[in-house]
């Protein structure tokens, strides 16, 4: 039986673990390689350490026995308001991921409600989220919309 929990800093090494998986996963399917020199272990785990510290990252899991079968994430940032979110606050999705082994379970509708119930809760006007081609399907069948004027300059 699938339960669902918080994300604390015991499950925060595997939850590490997983996100790096997720993000390797979408890279190899896009037919990119997977940069060597990116240390994105101890840059994951700063960012989680602060952001969860000060309640501006939440995750929900996925667990199966003492088994993390799935994640998500939810990050709180601010900017000036505007009239479709006078309060500035926005809630980025990130870390969405089910394991193979238990994908089409709705397991990610379950923890993507949990995350966008917490964006709300915070106050947010607005989640977004740049979707791989796999979770697609699951955002518009939640609700979400294509945005066209999202434009984006790497730096």
């Amino acid at each position: 039986m699938i339960e669902y929990k918080k994300l604390t800093n015991a499950e925060l090494d595997t939850f590490i673990v997983m996100r790096i998986a997720q993000l390797t996963e979408e890279y190899t399917v896009s037919g990119k390689t997977v940069p060597e020199d990116v240390d994105l272990r101890s840059a994951l785990k700063d960012f989680y350490n602060r952001h969860m510290a000060d309640g501006t990252f939440v995750s929900w899991l996925a667990m199966d026995g003492d088994k993390i079968v799935g994640t998500s994430g939810m990050s709180f940032v601010e900017k000036p308001p505007y009239f479709t979110c006078p309060s500035g606050r926005l809630g980025l999705l990130s870390s969405m991921y089910t394991d193979p082994d238990y994908r089409r379970m709705g397991i990610a509708k379950e923890l993507l409600g949990r995350v966008v119930e917490e964006a709300r809760s915070y106050g947010c006007g607005a989640v977004h989220i740049t979707a791989s081609d796999m979770g697609v399907k699951l955002y518009t069948a939640f609700g979400f919309k294509h945005n066209g004027n999202f434009m984006a300059y790497n730096l």
